[in-house]
């Protein structure tokens, strides 16, 4: 939705001029009397006394917003946002076009951004549920806002006018004119060029889509039945009874069992005719709306403006990878039928239930990492230290924990933290949400909660986000301690916060992370290289009773280990990708969509496609990253490539942590993609180098030929 072009959320698993908001700023900050180390305020237990203020009366409201002190002040919020919009929309209909236009579009988007960002937040991880039901209203109420301005006729001549005028076009700086031209193409993918029957088809495309989405949605999760009869009596207790049914709520991919693996793939795959007629209904709905609005396809529009630009790009860039992954993969696949003959002889042939669990197997049986001989060196407090002391050397920037007042957080674990740097002082505040709780979303997100901007009396808006992780507590008197993978993914989602913090851009609409998603995600993989890197696990991990370090060996395996079978799993991503791509492409479809799967995982994945099952029921990302799966591996291509360009001699060289910010944290999605990636590499990247890098990454020991040569 246009004016919500910025409320988007960074999801799972994803810095320049905008020194520019310096001046803003009132310089150097002095260190706040409430600010403390950050570490200590995730391991020690009396600081979290000290830290969580009083709770007698509240002071404030959520995120320091005075009017969410309850569930009704949301109402409140909401009803000034759109008194406010009303007024900038009176506001730029009456303003000649010059780059006051822009920014006044910006203040709408903000005003209304400012209620539904953090409505999108509370609405999903508030443990109270008359919070999280105001907060759902609230994003409802603004989204209908939203689809009217999208097609507010009126509105959108006062950017036309702009965008129209060519001298006023020149003198822009390149900043501005994006924004210009990205709030243009958020009217534009709503019909708004159309005549008036055209237009309100869009519209109700639009609405109809919204439906589709979270139907379908929820369909994907949904258990299946089967009679309990159906299944061997031996395997039946792996799954919930109800009556004389069981329930299939998931692929039991860990199940050593070959039997309970192949019975919950067949059942919970298992085709379903209201499932598959929403899909069709997305797909058509989708290829319709596009081709509405001027497009081939509903690819060519969602790829509108990435650093892919187009399907053909993206087909190309699938292609070339599947090829050169074809004979790794085939070797995976090979050590794992190998694995299974030995461990269920009579039944040996490799199935689409067996790929994760062996090659689990596999990775044990080889490195037999276990996480728990890990876990005490990754105290949270450590983990903590080790990202403040990893920005503080790449980037000037430390992270301190401060104080909330009474109201201003939802749970009280949860800790604020104050993003300062050593010259230009406070740049936001990231609440850290990072442990379990009924009712909370199990995936690890990152949500902006404010974009930052510069504010019309020439002060910089700072970014406010949240983090959300779901780390069990610890026993009494112990830290938290994390896996090696809950540890990567920490730093994954401190990339996206740091994206946030530095994407100091002028506009919110373009703030941060606020950019196109086949980009999104490079700064939080990129932070994964980090994480994997022994010089820079080697300043924080520590055991946490002994305080020795990490040996060396430990990471190195940990890191070799992640190789088993890695070029199997990509193929699989490749397969996702195409899929995806396929379904997006050219319409009517030349088959049905299950024919499609078939005939795509046959040939682009390799293992057999097993009859009556559906996996594309399942494809929840289908609704949040349609035509954009492929985002994830581009991505990865382009951290990895940064990495090994700039990172891998020193990890703490500070004057490519400055280029990094410079060229690619900065810009926030204010400027084209590839030409931010062409400032950090220093050259232009074709698709070949993108293949090269991921299957580069695939061979073993790259780290540790850095580390010895």
């Amino acid at each position: 939705s246009a004016m919500l072009g910025g409320c988007r959320l960074a999801l799972p698993a994803a810095l320049g001029p905008a020194l520019r908001g310096r001046a803003a700023g009132s310089g150097r900050r002095a260190v706040s009397t409430s600010w403390c180390p950050v570490g200590s305020a995730f391991d020690a237990k009396k600081q979290q006394q000290q830290l969580r203020g009083s709770t007698a009366g509240r002071e404030t409201g959520l995120f320091g917003v005075p009017e969410l002190s309850c569930p009704e002040g949301f109402q409140e919020a909401q009803d000034k946002a759109l008194q406010e919009s009303e007024r900038l929309v009176q506001k730029a209909c009456s303003t000649p076009p010059g780059p006051e236009t822009v920014m006044i579009f910006d203040q709408l988007s903000d005003s209304l951004c400012r209620v539904a960002d953090l409505a999108d937040f509370v609405k999903v991880a508030h443990p109270d549920f008359a919070f999280r039901e105001a907060a759902e209203e609230a994003c409802r109420n603004i989204g209908t806002v939203v689809e009217k301005l999208n097609t507010d006729v009126e509105l959108c001549q006062s950017l036309r006018r702009l965008l129209a005028d060519e001298v006023v076009m020149s003198s822009l700086d390149p900043e501005t004119r994006r924004v210009a031209e990205l709030f243009m193409f958020d009217f534009e993918i709503s019909g708004i060029h159309l005549d008036e029957e055209k237009r309100k088809k869009a519209v109700d495309l639009n609405v109809r889509i919204l439906d589709l989405c979270n139907e379908f949605l929820i369909g994907t999760h949904l258990p299946n039945k089967i009679d309990k009869h159906v299944l061997p009596e031996h395997i039946r207790y792996n799954f919930t009874a109800e009556g004389n049914y069981l329930q299939v709520a998931g692929l039991h991919a860990d199940c050593p069992d070959d039997l309970v693996r192949e019975a919950a793939y067949k059942i919970f795959l298992h085709s379903n005719t209201q499932q598959l007629k929403r899909l069709e209904e997305l797909l058509a709905s989708r290829n319709s709306l596009a081709q509405l609005v001027g497009y081939d396809t509903f690819a060519h529009r969602a790829l509108q403006g990435t650093m892919a630009k187009n399907p053909e790009t993206v087909r190309q860039f699938l292609e070339k990878l599947s090829d050169r992954l074809s004979k790794r993969t085939q070797k995976d696949f090979e050590m794992m039928t190998r694995m299974k003959m030995k461990l269920n002889p009579q039944n040996s042939t490799l199935m689409p239930w067996d790929h994760p669990y062996y090659s689990g197997v596999l990775r044990v049986e080889r490195y037999n990492i276990d996480p728990g001989l890990y876990c005490p060196f990754f105290s949270l407090g450590a983990c903590m230290e080790g990202l403040n002391s990893l920005f503080s050397r790449l980037l000037g920037i430390s992270l301190y924990a401060e104080q909330t007042k009474s109201g201003e957080i939802w749970s009280e674990d949860v800790r604020k933290l104050a993003v300062v740097h050593e010259t230009e002082g406070l740049l936001g505040y990231i609440y850290c949400d990072f442990f379990q709780r009924p009712d909370k979303p199990h995936q690890d997100c990152h949500f902006t909660v404010r974009g930052g901007r510069l504010r019309e009396n020439g002060e910089y808006q700072l970014p406010v986000v949240v983090l959300m992780l779901s780390l069990p507590h610890s026993a009494s008197g112990a830290p938290t301690l994390l896996s090696p993978g809950m540890m990567e993914n920490l730093f994954h989602e401190m990339g996206h916060a740091m994206h946030s913090m530095l994407g100091r851009t002028r506009y919110q609409h373009v703030t941060g992370t606020r950019c196109p998603t086949d980009f999104a995600e490079v700064p939080s993989i990129l932070m994964e290289y980090f994480a994997n890197d022994y010089r820079v696990v080697n300043q924080f991990a520590r055991h946490y009773k002994t305080g020795q370090p990490l040996p060396k060996n430990m990471v190195s395996r940990l890191c070799e280990s992640k190789k088993v079978c890695a070029a199997a799993d990509m193929q699989l991503q490749v397969f996702y990708a195409v899929l995806d791509q396929i379904y997006h492409g050219k319409h009517p479809l030349k088959k049905s969509t299950t024919e499609i799967l078939k005939e795509t995982q046959e040939k682009v994945y390799g293992l057999p496609y097993v009859p009556n099952t559906a996996w594309q029921l399942r494809f929840s990302h289908l609704v949040g990253y349609g035509a954009k799966y492929y985002s994830y591996l581009m991505s990865r291509a382009v951290a990895s490539m940064v990495w090994k360009q700039c990172f891998a001699q020193n990890p703490f060289d500070r004057a490519m942590g400055e280029r990094y910010r410079r060229e690619m944290l900065a810009h926030g999605g204010g400027k084209e993609p590839i030409l931010m990636v062409q400032g950090m590499l220093q050259k232009s990247p074709s698709v070949e180098d993108f293949v090269d890098a991921l299957v580069s990454d695939l061979d073993h020991d790259f780290e540790t030929f850095i580390m010895d040569s």
